[in-house]
């Protein structure tokens, strides 16, 4: 049943886009690492099974989309996990820490939900805490023009929208602190976001525009 889902959801999003992926090379072998994504529309997390063709990923879904039969169905076909995004969750937690040690594959928005204003919010730090802890890597992945007012727009055309997916190179963060933890988690995750916002256009950076890690970033790229 999974793959004939996930089949008919690469159809799907093969239907209302032109996917352009980038960086296929810097994903390690194997799976046990951590996806970190923006998140700009509701094409976003559906687009991890059209770009990878691995059924081993796990995908973090806010608990509220539990509530609907059909997507907690679908949920349960496509290994999603349902998580409290606003209280401390521990049985995912623990789940997510179960899965990657059998290597299945973390796609995770560390903002938590997709960008209405279509630019990077402020990201938690749950997937830094977990990577951090557990010494996992992390590949960060910019997604653009998948903004639902522009594939809203298109499909009323009957146009698909043209969506890039770039994969930068995979890192890992320094073990988890043991003082200032908070202040210390704040800059891994800063660390997580400001490398997604290098590969994003300037106009969906948001929140990460000004700084000064992405400015390292960027002169770095120049």
């Amino acid at each position: 049943m999974k793959k004939i889902i996930v089949a008919l959801l690469r159809f799907i999003i093969w239907l209302v886009a032109r996917v352009e992926p980038k960086g296929y090379e810097n994903l390690p072998k194997g799976g046990g690492f951590v996806i970190a994504v923006n998140h700009l529309g509701f094409l976003d997390a559906p687009m991890a099974y059209y770009a990878l063709d691995d059924w081993n990923l796990f995908i973090p879904v806010a608990e509220k989309w539990g509530d609907y039969a059909i997507l907690r169905w679908l949920g349960g076909h496509l290994n999603a996990i349902f998580i409290d995004r606003f209280n401390p969750d521990l049985k995912s937690m623990r789940e997510m820490m179960k899965r990657m040690e059998e290597g299945q594959t973390l796609v995770i928005a560390p903002e938590g939900t997709r960008a209405r204003d279509e630019k990077m919010a402020q990201g938690k730090p749950g997937a830094a805490y977990l990577a951090s802890k557990m010494g996992w890597t992390i590949v960060p992945v910019a997604i653009s023009g998948s903004e639902d007012r522009l594939v809203l727009h298109n499909l009323k055309r009957f146009k698909r929208t043209p969506i890039r997916l770039v994969a930068g190179k995979p890192f890992t963060l320094p073990s988890f602190p043991k003082e200032n933890r908070e202040e210390r988690l704040q800059e891994y995750t800063d660390e997580i976001m400001c490398r997604i916002a290098a590969m994003l256009p300037e106009h969906n950076r948001g929140y990460y525009a000004n700084h000064p890690r992405l400015k390292e970033l960027l002169e770095e790229k120049s």
